[in-house]
């Protein structure tokens, strides 16, 4: 499909100069395995920074940087800014790619929904279990770190596989790295959130509610609900409530289902058809007008959340993301590093999400609750659930926020999060290759 679509953009537009530079770069950037090979990137240069020139690593992302305006001054660090501020788009498009998934995708259907959702929420309860049972006492804050999933690495994985991974299984992780995301925001809210400003967050909580109403009379004009999305972006800061939250928020706000119907569009691309062949022009306008209500037309006929995702998923992929763990992923890596938070979210992520996921997943087919997808065995649900024990990302955010006034525990929980998800990839991808080559000799 992508090539056919690259075939009639090359008839419709000509080729510049400039095209030859970047159209290698662009089929580079559609392959899946791509945003992970950036993300493992900037991880190794965070990691070499760190323990080479730690102080200069340190030093930029504590520079101050914000806006003074008369009395109104509002500095935060460098890193503030990445965590609190760019990862809000990043938890947007989760919004957005949840919003979908309920709407028009796997979560739709409660029957085709109901493994993954209750895998997930086993992959979930298990690592925080695990990691509570091991760590050190005064360490309990951790208790979440462990407990999601990092899509990119993930996806990057099963792209390395391929057509050993049955497609079945593939649809089935990434749904429930989906769920996974729900649970990660419900435990940020709950678990991560600080002191409570009721003025604020009843600010936010009804400027919500009129973005909601905006989408519901028809105001769908983009710059408007990016300043509305601002201000509640601002109003989550003040509030005590992690400000990543509204990115969320609004992200399943945003509308799943196009304005404009398919047959509309149909309809007056005929019209402009006729007029492309001579014929009088539709409504009596200018060219002008023609062309434009066509562009909105097509435009509108793709729900918002639908573009909105198409637009943002390369940005947060490519840049967001490997900027949040150029700025996170540097941890000083020596013996009194590792201690007892390292060991457990270890732990949490390595065992706690095969052990959670196959144990949920088991119950739910022997009670009948749900079935495997066609082409999936319980030893190769293992495998699956031993990938989703790669929790970078999330896990990393985590720990940002349960370990914020102790460096030496967020060093360890760090280590934890990156050893704990590279044994989890490769333990994953070998359960995989050797139940498929078993299941294939067999045949």
């Amino acid at each position: 499909m992508a090539k056919k679509n690259s075939e009639v953009t090359d008839e419709l537009f000509p080729k510049g100069r400039i095209d030859r530079v970047i159209a290698p770069i662009y089929r580079y950037l559609q392959v899946e395995t791509t945003s992970g090979v950036i993300l493992i990137i900037a991880t190794a240069l965070a990691l070499l920074w760190a323990n080479f020139a730690g102080n200069s690593y340190h030093a930029l992302w504590q520079m101050p940087l914000g806006i003074s305006i008369g009395g109104f001054d509002f500095t935060k660090s460098l890193h503030w800014w990445i965590n609190d501020g760019l990862m809000t788009l990043f938890f947007f498009v989760v919004g957005l790619e949840v919003k979908g998934e309920i709407v028009n995708g796997e979560l739709k259907n409660p029957k085709t929904a109901s493994l993954p959702i209750l895998a997930a929420l086993g992959g979930m309860i298990f690592p925080a279990i695990i990691y509570l049972m091991v760590c050190p006492p005064g360490t309990t804050a951790g208790w979440g770190v462990p407990m999601a999933t990092d899509i990119a690495f993930v996806v990057g994985c099963m792209a390395i596989l391929g057509n050993r991974i049955p497609k079945g299984l593939h649809i089935m992780i990434l749904t429930l790295a989906i769920a996974d995301d729900i649970g990660a925001i419900i435990v940020i809210a709950l678990g991560y959130s600080g002191t409570i400003d009721g003025h604020y967050l009843l600010m936010a909580l009804g400027l919500l509610a009129l973005t909601h109403v905006f989408f519901r009379i028809g105001i769908r004009n983009l710059i408007v609900h990016v300043l509305l999305g601002a201000v509640i972006w601002f109003a989550f800061v003040n509030s005590g409530i992690h400000p990543t939250l509204a990115g969320v928020a609004l992200g399943l706000l945003t509308p799943a289902i196009p304005w404009v119907k398919k047959g509309a569009v149909n309809s007056y691309v005929h019209k402009v058809n006729d007029f492309l062949a001579g014929g009088p022009s539709p409504e009596n306008v200018t060219q002008y007008d023609i062309f434009r209500t066509l562009q909105k037309c097509s435009c509108e006929s793709v729900a918002m959340q639908e573009r909105l995702l198409h637009v943002l998923h390369p940005w947060v992929s490519y840049i967001i993301m490997p900027l949040f763990a150029l700025a996170n992923a540097g941890v000083l890596i020596r013996t009194e590093s590792f201690s007892g938070v390292t060991l457990s979210i270890g732990l949490g992520l390595v065992l706690g999400k095969p052990i959670g996921i196959f144990l949920f997943s088991y119950a739910a087919v022997k009670l009948r609750m749900a079935k495997l997808p066609t082409g999936v065995s319980f030893k190769m649900l293992l495998g699956g659930g031993a990938l989703a024990g790669i929790g970078f990302t999330m896990s990393l955010f985590v720990s940002e926020l349960a370990f914020v006034n102790s460096r030496s525990l967020l060093d360890g929980a760090k280590i934890g999060v990156l050893f704990g998800s590279f044994i989890s990839a490769l333990i994953g991808m070998l359960i995989i290759l050797i139940v498929k080559k078993t299941s294939s000799a067999k045949e």
